[in-house]
């Protein structure tokens, strides 16, 4: 990939290519994340927002819980995967 920003509707596409259909994410998803917070990082450019790859990754990655056996396992705060 390369260093340029990706729009929202590029952010929603490359989450979905990179990581599958369980992960996706939609444009106006994005944009009220924006708004409420819990999304990827972004900047700014003029009224445009801009996302890089690496904050897009990290954002996915960072909803991904750890590696399950069971929906009924508890889950721990200090529990390492």
């Amino acid at each position: 990939m390369t260093d340029a920003f990706l729009s929202r509707q590029e952010a929603s596409r490359y989450v979905l290519e990179k990581y599958g259909e369980p992960c996706s994410v939609s444009p106006k998803t994005l944009a009220k994340l924006a708004v409420v917070g819990g999304g990827p990082v972004f900047q700014k450019f003029g009224r445009r927002v801009a996302y890089t790859h690496e904050a897009l990754d990290a954002w996915a990655e960072s909803r991904l819980s750890a590696p399950r056996r069971s929906t009924s396992e508890p889950i721990h705060c200090n529990q390492s995967p």
